[in-house]
């Protein structure tokens, strides 16, 4: 009778638990053809570069324009774009800056302005994603008369004026 009960003890320490490997190899192998696969399909992100004509530095005469047919932007603090048609002692005035509503001001007086021409001048202040967008805006509507052009210091008074 010890030999059963010791043979019994004996087997359930001797008894091993069958462990299942899993081979990791083809999973492994699927995840570098996924990567591959991946990397070799997608595009990388290309350069963004806006075209911008650039004229010549030194022209004997530049072609005369009317200040009637010149349409003024000043880019200020807060997104805000003070406008004026002509010269600066016509009334500004003043839009927040949303694509929706500059296309609506450039459309309205691309009507209005035969052979208009656009100057886009900058404030300190003024955000350079603002820029970016308003010669976006030009290339959309197909304006190709503009300028960047660097602001005066009256400009600066105006813009203070309606702040």
């Amino acid at each position: 009778m010890e030999n059963v009960a010791q043979s019994s003890v004996k087997g359930s320490h001797n008894r091993r638990r069958s462990r299942t490997h899993i081979d990791m190899t083809p999973m492994v192998d699927l995840a570098f053809l996924l990567l591959t696969f991946f990397v070799l399909t997608t595009s990388l992100n290309k350069n963004y570069v806006l075209p911008i004509a650039i004229p010549e530095q030194n022209v004997p005469d530049p072609p005369p324009i009317s200040a009637s047919k010149v349409l003024t932007l000043l880019l200020g603090e807060n997104d805000n774009i003070y406008w004026y048609q002509g010269y600066p002692d016509h009334p500004v005035s003043k839009t927040v800056f949303s694509s929706q509503g500059v296309r609506k001001l450039l459309q309205q007086k691309g009507k209005e302005i035969t052979h208009m021409t656009v100057l886009i001048k900058a404030s300190d202040k003024s955000r350079y994603k603002n820029v970016v967008d308003i010669v976006d805006e030009m290339t959309i509507l197909g304006i190709d008369r503009y300028a960047m052009v660097d602001i005066t210091p009256e400009e600066k008074t105006l813009i203070s004026k309606y702040q």
